[in-house]
Parts: C-alpha cells; sequence; structure tokens
C-alpha cells in the first residue's frame, strides 16, 4: 500500500482524530472511508445517465 504525505491544520486533525476515536478506527482507515465516499459521490454527480434520472424524477415530483 502507498503512503501519502498531507498537510492540515491542527484543529482539523483534532477533529478528524476524534471521529476516528470514537468510531474506533485509525485515521488512516477514516481518511480512506471519506475518500471513497468523495470519490462515489463525484462519479454519480458527473454521470450523465444519472442526472437524466433525476431529471425524470424532478419531473415526475412536481
Amino acid at each position: 500500500m502507498a503512503r501519502v504525505l498531507i498537510s492540515m491544520s491542527n484543529d482539523f486533525l483534532n477533529k478528524v482524530d476524534s471521529i476516528a476515536t470514537n468510531e474506533q478506527r485509525t485515521r488512516s482507515e477514516l481518511i480512506r472511508e471519506a475518500l471513497r465516499v468523495y470519490i462515489k459521490r463525484n462519479k454519480i454527480a458527473n454521470n450523465p445517465k444519472a442526472e437524466e434520472n433525476a431529471n425524470i424524477l424532478s419531473e415526475l415530483l412536481d
């Protein structure tokens, strides 16, 4: 597995660590999961078919 060095403010890192501790997982696990969710949401948001389906649903609900 590759290692990645990122920079963040101490306040943000403290929030990340607090969440990781509360969820009983490592900082790395939490950050990997956050990135997986981000990538999935971004993929869905940039999917033309998903946008078309959202428009159809919106029209049905109007």
